[in-house]
C-alpha cells in the first residue's frame, strides 16, 4: 500500500512535514479571520438592520454611508484587495507575505460578506414581534438580543458556516501572494514546478475541510431547531 501510495504521489511523500504545517497555517488562518471578522460582521450587520427606515434606532444617514462601505468592500475582488491592502498590511502587522501578511486582507475581505450574512438573518424575523416587544416597553438593545439574536441563532450559525467556507478559498487564494498556507503549497509546487499530484492531494484537504465546516454547521443548526 505504502509503495503505490508513494508511486501515486512521489512529490507529496516528500513534503508531508511542509504539507502538514501548510495545513495548519491554513486552518489558523481561518479560525483567527474568522473569529474578528464575525465579531465586525455581527456588529455591523446589526446596525444595519436596526438602523433601517422603520426600524428600533432608525438612521438613515448612518445607514446609507455603512451600506455604501460594505457595498464597496465587497465589489472589490479578493485578489485585487490583496495587492490594495498591501501598504496597509505592512504598517498593521509589519509584513505584506507570510501567514501574518494575509491577516487583513482576509479580515477586511470577509467582514463585508459576514455582514451581509447578518443582516439577512435578522432581517427574517417577523416585524409583529419587533412591534409587540416595543409595546412592551422593552429597550432597543434588550431587543436587539432578546428577540433578534434569539429569533435568528439557526440563520446566523448558518451564515457562520457559508462564511467559514468561503474563507478556504480565500486563505487558498492568498496563496498567490505569499500568503502562506495550502494555496502557496500548490502554487510553489503545484503550479510552477508541474507537480501535478501536490495540487490533487491540496485540493482534496481543502474539500475536506469545506466538509467537515458544512457538516459541523448542518449538526449544529439541527440540534438547534430541535
Amino acid at each position: 500500500m505504502t509503495k503505490i501510495i508513494e508511486y501515486l504521489f512521489p512529490n507529496v511523500m516528500d513534503k508531508i512535514p511542509e504539507l502538514l504545517l501548510c495545513t495548519g497555517q491554513t486552518l489558523y488562518m481561518m479560525l483567527i479571520s474568522g473569529i474578528i471578522s464575525f465579531c465586525i460582521g455581527i456588529v455591523f450587520g446589526v446596525l444595519l438592520v436596526v438602523t433601517r427606515k422603520g426600524d428600533i434606532l432608525e438612521n438613515l444617514v448612518f445607514w446609507t454611508i455603512l451600506d455604501k462601505v460594505i457595498n464597496f468592500f465587497r465589489s472589490v475582488p479578493f485578489i485585487i484587495l490583496l495587492a490594495l491592502l498591501i501598504p496597509v498590511t505592512r504598517a498593521i502587522v509589519g509584513t505584506a507575505i507570510g501567514t501574518k501578511g494575509a491577516m487583513v486582507p482576509l479580515i477586511v475581505g470577509t467582514a463585508p460578506f459576514f455582514t451581509r450574512q447578518m443582516q439577512a438573518a435578522l432581517a427574517e424575523i417577523d416585524r409583529g414581534t419587533i412591534e409587540a416587544a416595543l409595546a412592551m416597553g422593552i429597550s432597543p438593545v434588550s431587543i436587539i438580543f432578546r428577540v433578534y439574536f434569539k429569533e435568528s441563532i439557526p440563520s446566523i450559525i448558518r451564515g457562520v458556516t457559508i462564511t467559514f467556507i468561503s474563507l478556504v478559498g480565500l486563505t487558498a487564494m492568498a496563496g498567490a501572494i505569499g500568503g502562506g498556507g495550502l494555496g502557496d503549497f500548490a502554487i510553489r509546487y503545484g503550479y510552477q514546478r508541474y507537480q501535478t499530484d501536490v495540487t490533487i492531494v491540496t485540493v482534496v484537504i481543502l474539500v475536506l475541510i469545506v466538509t467537515a465546516i458544512q457538516t459541523l454547521g448542518d449538526y449544529v443548526i439541527k440540534k438547534i431547531s430541535h
